[in-house]
């Protein structure tokens, strides 16, 4: 009766246009007070104690220091460094959007920062080279997904936390399934450009790239600090996030110089907005899944999927359908808190690696940000482009469908994932 009364009320105020972290607080509170002797002091104090994670403190930190990077010249400077690299190629131009949002992914972590960082700058740089629009589009959307699978990324933190799992072997696991996907959308993009016609260009000479890659030096610096930092037992992924913050500090206001003391009120301003939205949906969605808890409702149904022989194979293939129709309508952090709690029970119970099932629901997550009707990041491309949502969409389904050959290739593949971390951390 609880859990009936607990998705009812859910799902009447998703109905209502309610937001889905308030749907998913309001009706958890509702449902403890209406249905179990817990007090409003109580669930308080539950949701303080969920949310007070050593691990949560990284997101801030990130969230600060992608907005100090993307203010400044970094974005541009990674830009240029990726043109030198590629450039020259059929479909070079695009290629280097989906090139700079790789590595912007790794000094950023956020998906919709690093749309707006290239985004902004390459869209019509490619379609001033001839380039049709589609390409400028697709191209931007889709890349700047890569955001919450490279590390650092949000979305495999609050995995982390979620699934008690380490997120310095999530870190590393999404490095390889990230570049291979990477891989794949700049490959659709050079066969579609020689189709198109496009030649090959004269590349730049290895003088220009070497001082390109100089320019971009300080701000790449950022993913040797945290990852290597991770890797060599230097920091914790949440002192990695403060060093990067620090780092992403100095760089701009002292090296690059492309930040006003003045403007710092609003970086700072704008990294608190997105922290604190963030943190709010990741406190309602704990207890949301607290309460999923009490009442064993991941353990009935691992209980079930396995006295149905559900194996490995089938329990996989519902996830990624589950989580793809998901990442349609919820915020990537509130599916996670949500889902994770409820399928990784049964994905242990099946012999699923935790680390492999993380990277798989957050290219699922990815998948999430460019489809409809809710997709993030197609939002945010119609915005800096002017170009309708419905375009979007469209241009977006050549690069969505490399994602998603890579999903299937990661979920059935575990190497992809696992073998760095293994290599790594050992075991």
């Amino acid at each position: 009766m609880s859990i009936a009364l607990l998705f009812g009320l859910f799902f009447a105020l998703l109905l209502i246009g309610t937001p889905i972290a308030i749907a998913l607080g309001a009706s958890t509170f509702l449902t403890l007070v209406l249905m179990t002797p817990t007090s409003p002091v109580e669930i308080a104090g539950m949701i303080w104690q969920k949310v007070d994670s050593y691990s949560l403190m990284a997101i801030p930190m990130f969230i600060l220091a992608g907005n100090l990077l993307s203010k400044g010249s970094s974005a541009q400077r990674i830009i240029d460094f990726a043109k030198a690299m590629v450039g020259h190629l059929p479909g070079g131009l695009p290629m280097a959007a989906i090139f700079a949002s790789i590595i912007f992914a790794a000094v950023s972590g956020s998906s919709p920062a690093t749309v707006v960082a290239i985004g902004s700058i390459m869209f019509g740089a490619i379609e001033q080279a001839g380039y049709p629009k589609r390409y400028a589009i697709g191209t931007i959307a889709t890349a700047g997904s890569l955001g919450i699978l490279i590390p650092p990324s949000i979305v495999l933190i609050v995995y982390g936390v979620t699934a008690e799992v380490s997120i310095g072997k999530l870190f590393m696991a999404g490095v390889v399934p990230g570049i291979m996907i990477g891989l794949m959308m700049m490959a659709v993009t050079y066969i579609g450009a020689v189709r198109l016609g496009f030649k090959r260009k004269e590349p730049a000479s290895w003088r220009e790239r070497l001082k390109k890659f100089k320019d971009a030096l300080w701000a790449l610096m950022t993913i040797v600090i945290v990852i290597g930092g991770i890797y060599g037992g230097i920091f914790t992924p949440t002192e990695a996030a403060a060093v990067s913050a620090v780092w992403a500090f100095f760089v701009s206001m002292f090296i690059y110089k492309d930040i006003k003391w003045s403007e710092l009120y609003d970086v700072f301003g704008e990294a608190a907005k997105t922290s604190a939205m963030i943190m709010f949906i990741i406190a309602n969605a704990m207890i949301f899944a607290h309460f999923l808890t009490l009442e064993n409702v991941p353990h009935k149904i691992t209980e079930f999927l396995v006295e149905a022989n559900v194996g490995p194979v089938l329990f996989l293939v519902f996830v990624n359908i589950l989580l793809f129709f998901a990442g349609d309508f919820m915020e990537p952090s509130a599916i996670i808190m949500i889902m994770v709690p409820l399928l990784l029970p049964v994905a242990k119970a099946l012999g699923i690696d935790p680390i492999h099932f993380g990277i798989i629901v957050t290219i699922n997550m990815e998948l999430g940000m460019i489809t409809p009707p809710i997709g993030l990041n197609l939002f945010v491309t119609s915005g800096i482009t002017g170009v309708s949502l419905k375009d979007v969409i469209i241009y977006s389904l050549p690069w969505a469908s490399a994602i998603l050959v890579g999903l299937i290739l990661v979920t059935y593949i575990p190497e992809i994932s696992l073998w760095l971390p293994r290599l790594m951390y050992g075991g």
